[in-house]
């Protein structure tokens, strides 16, 4: 068919057929519609311009060749929005075609992206496809980051805005965390074997008993996906999944997803929000110490006041109207007492001070030094006073025991025979207190201060007979 357009396929007496320019022009763009079809090229964008109808019109163009381009604002399937400028090194997807008013051949865009892009995603994804198939991306082996950590060792590019501000922000946050800095290229060739090489560093240096770090931070600032794709390399997914230290990765800006974040066992959005993942904020950390110093004073002297309740009752009670044995008993309890007293006291104290030692041994790790010794100081205090305060209410109990038992001394029957008077009683041992209590015939025993001695009441006609 094409012979018959363009003329005869064979050398002979016919005459050529003679086309217009129209029949020509349509019969190659249908020849390039058919033949060749949709097409990817790529090169470097010239002449832009865009139209007020929204249409783009440009050229494609490489060292020795070039060709026309449309971009329609309706036309096609645009799967990603590029910002067309000139010189941006591009990929083109569309349809090649002829323009027939120019019998001009042209590309109808369909889609544009930048030069290396589909090859750069095809390679993430295999990657990713295969990683994930070995494991490497569970959930299951993601280890819990250390809540205090005292030293972070952060593979980076030591001169990048990125570092800084984590520095920044953890010298605000934790100053009492020491920072090793692991210096890497972090984009260009060889930088994803340079932050490897840093990750797998700080595992040997572990393992010698040189250096030991709590976590790993690999990262960087944000950038275009060239410039990120140290992160999205093999080697480093390996050295990440192999090192004995948890890893956080925190590369580019949140929209950025890489490799290394999907292995890592923790992923930032950018580095700075790393650093706030990774430490505690000391202001916060200080007043929960502030909060735990109020509990244990309270849990010490709790004990020690229901105590003091306790002996005051004691005192209030009927201790001063009870005989001897109730005294003594009563003296008893309050020995008891106090020997309850020190074991809870002893008990609480020993609770405290491991209390104090657990939090001493955290807090050396941030050293705090001058709020501990002032807490220190404190406890110090309150132990001497609780002592001093045990010991004097101890002293005037015990004093008061003895005013009263030698006020009952004085008082009791004995010291009543000792100065000579007697007590008379009947043989049941009830106190015969007038002559109506002993009539006649009754047995009655007198106790002097040397003994006693027992008598028989007469009656009046005995008393007469008797002699005198």
């Amino acid at each position: 068919m094409t012979a018959d357009l363009f003329g005869a396929a064979e050398p002979g007496p016919r005459a050529p057929r003679m086309l217009s320019v129209s029949e020509l022009t349509r019969a190659v763009r249908s020849a390039l519609e058919d033949e060749i079809g949709a097409v990817w090229v790529e090169g470097e964008v010239s002449n832009y311009r865009r139209q007020p109808s929204g249409h783009q019109y440009f050229t494609l163009k490489d060292a020795s060749a070039q060709v026309s381009c449309v971009w329609f604002a309706r036309g096609g399937l645009r799967l990603k929005q590029l910002a067309l400028a000139d010189g941006l090194q591009v990929q083109v997807r569309g349809a090649l075609t002829v323009y027939e008013a120019r019998g001009q051949y042209q590309i109808n865009v369909q889609l544009v992206q930048a030069s290396g892009a589909g090859l750069l995603q095809a390679k993430f994804e295999a990657l990713k496809r295969k990683l994930e198939a070995e494991g490497l991306f569970d959930a299951e082996r993601k280890r819990a980051l250390p809540r205090f950590p005292t030293t972070i060792g952060i593979v980076t590019s030591p001169t990048g805005a990125a570092v800084r501000d984590v520095l920044n922000i953890l010298a605000r946050r934790a100053p009492w965390v020491r920072v090793v800095i692991y210096p890497a290229r972090v984009q260009g060739d060889g930088a994803a074997e340079e932050v490897a090489a840093g990750v797998a560093e700080f595992g040997r240096l572990a393992e010698a008993g040189a250096l030991t770090v709590d976590v790993i931070l690999v990262g960087r600032g944000g950038g275009s996906t060239e410039d990120l794709w140290a992160f999205n390399e093999e080697v480093l997914a390996r050295a990440i999944a192999a090192s004995t230290i948890p890893v956080v990765s925190a590369v580019g800006h949140e929209i950025d997803f890489t490799i290394a974040d999907f292995v890592a066992d923790l992923r930032a959005p950018t580095p700075s929000a790393a650093a706030e993942l990774l430490v505690p904020d000391g202001v916060a950390l200080l007043q929960t110490l502030t909060r735990c110093a109020a509990q244990l004073q309270r849990a010490a002297l709790s004990p020690i006041q229901g105590e003091r309740q306790r002996l005051d009752y004691l005192t209030r009670s009927a201790l001063f109207r009870e005989p001897r044995a109730r005294l003594a008993q009563e003296a008893q309890r309050v020995d008891l007492a106090g020997e309850a007293l020190q074991r809870a006291w002893d008990g609480a104290r020993s609770e405290v001070r491991s209390r104090i030692a657990e939090l001493l041994g955290r807090l050396r790790q941030h050293r705090p030094d001058q709020l501990l010794a002032l807490r220190r100081e404190q406890f110090r205090a309150v132990r001497e006073r609780l002592v001093e305060q045990f010991r004097k209410v101890v002293v005037e109990r015990r004093t008061r025991l003895n005013r009263v038992e030698e006020i009952l001394r004085v008082l009791s029957p004995e010291a009543t025979l000792g100065r000579g008077y007697t007590i008379t009683q009947r043989a049941d041992g009830s106190v015969v207190q007038s002559p109506a209590d002993a009539p006649a015939d009754t047995v009655i025993v007198t106790r002097t201060r040397s003994g006693e001695f027992r008598s028989k009441v007469l009656g009046p006609e005995k008393r007469k007979a008797a002699p005198s």
